[in-house]
């Protein structure tokens, strides 16, 4: 029987664990440790419309479903765990304290990979939180020249941002493409086309040998020798799972917390994970995945909570098929399932040079992913992908 419940993370995972707690008829104490003073907010719009101005602050709160009736430690973070004698160590305002829980949600997320170079000039920033984001849109307000280093997901998107404002974009990506580690390099080279139609300066395979500055960032020197001038520098290298805080605490760490197919920690008991921070295993990819995607750490959150409440022997695996979307321009890209290790990939619908298309990712002669550009049309492929549907699927009626 659980009376005591801690929630470490207040972000989509953490809020979406502590409304189904409480939505599955948890009547317990409830504690939700943010590491943030803001009120749990959604972070895709960051890299997009909030970052633009369009949306305005309280338009990226997320809207809480119902009174969740917790205690909220804002501005505090988890610094260790002790599983056996089922205690949190927190930093709470500079003082050490500790809580006990006879349930735990570990949804602690991730941070961004610094800039590995050392010290930098000011006008390097990175973008995970609203202010960051905050502080860089203000610098975008005296124009200046925009070098993004990264092709993932928040270099790309930032960069087509940044292009829709009128300024301009330097995008370095390491690699042959941007995305080309989510996409393919079948598929990313669309991408590649897509921002340079709309004035991004993309220099691909190249990394960056110096950001040049002497107390203000003015260049960034490239591996191959060339120089981009730049007045403000967006470093966009992925992310880790905010792991430090269980070093010593007996669970499974790899990558993340490893988790099995219903989100129960490994190494723990009682102890849930879920979002960023979280390595589940997918029964349908047969492997550990660690997906970084907003929908999925949402769906996750709830799951993790419905497996704490179920106990160990009642708990559900969770196979939900992971989905991710991302808006660059006036195209939306959306992902139903995992390419990981793809050994095919066709054209199912469409035409790529009209930027309307469906695209299909095989393994083993089935199909484990569809990529599309066509609003939605992703989600007639489900059933294909939970199916193991044979490879190319079949577009849907």
């Amino acid at each position: 029987m659980l009376d005591q419940v801690v929630v470490i993370g207040a972000g989509i995972a953490g809020t979406r664990a502590a409304e189904t707690l409480r939505q599955q008829g948890y009547e317990g104490e409830l504690t939700i440790v943010g590491g943030e003073r803001h009120a749990p907010y959604h972070r895709p719009p960051l890299s997009k419309k909030f970052l633009t101005g369009n949306v305005h602050r309280a338009g990226i709160d997320i809207a809480p479903q119902f009174d969740v009736d917790a205690r909220v430690l804002r501005g505090a973070s988890a610094v260790g765990l002790d599983v056996s004698a089922r205690t949190v160590q927190l930093r709470d305002d500079g003082r050490d304290r500790s809580l006990r829980f006879d349930g735990l949600v570990i949804a602690s997320g991730a941070v961004p990979r610094p800039w590995p170079g050392g010290p930098v000039p000011d006008g390097v920033m990175l973008l995970r939180t609203v202010e960051d984001c905050l502080a860089i849109r203000e610098r975008l307000g005296t124009r200046p020249r925009i070098v993004v280093v990264g092709g993932g997901f928040i270099g790309a998107e930032v960069a087509a941002t940044c292009r829709s404002l009128g300024l301009d974009v330097a995008l370095i990506e390491k690699s042959v493409n941007p995305l080309a580690t989510a996409l393919g390099q079948e598929i990313a080279p669309c991408w590649a086309t897509l921002h340079r139609e709309h004035g991004v300066d993309l220099r691909v395979g190249v990394g960056v040998e110096e950001i040049v500055g002497n107390g203000h960032v003015k260049a960034v020197r490239l591996t191959d020798g060339s120089q981009v001038p730049a007045d403000l520098v967006i470093v966009g290298l992925g992310v880790t799972p905010a792991t430090e805080w269980l070093q010593d605490s007996g669970l499974r760490v790899d990558d993340g917390v490893v988790c099995d197919a219903t989100g129960r920690a490994e190494g723990g008991t009682d102890v849930v994970a879920a979002g960023d921070v979280a390595r589940w295993w997918h029964p349908l990819y047969e492997r550990h995945l660690r997906t970084e995607h907003w929908e999925d750490a949402g769906r996750q959150g709830a799951a993790a909570a419905r497996t704490l409440l179920a106990g160990p022997d009642r708990a559900q695996p969770h196979d939900e098929v992971p989905y991710f979307w991302s808006d660059q321009y006036d195209v939306k890209v959306q992902m139903l399932g995992v390419p990981t290790d793809y050994d095919a990939v066709q054209l199912v619908e469409g035409d790529p040079n009209r930027w309307e298309f469906v695209t299909a990712y095989g393994r083993g002669g089935h199909t484990i992913a569809v990529l599309g550009t066509i609003p939605n049309r992703v989600y007639a492929y489900r059933d294909a992908i939970k199916g193991r549907a044979e490879f190319p699927p079949r577009p849907p009626s």
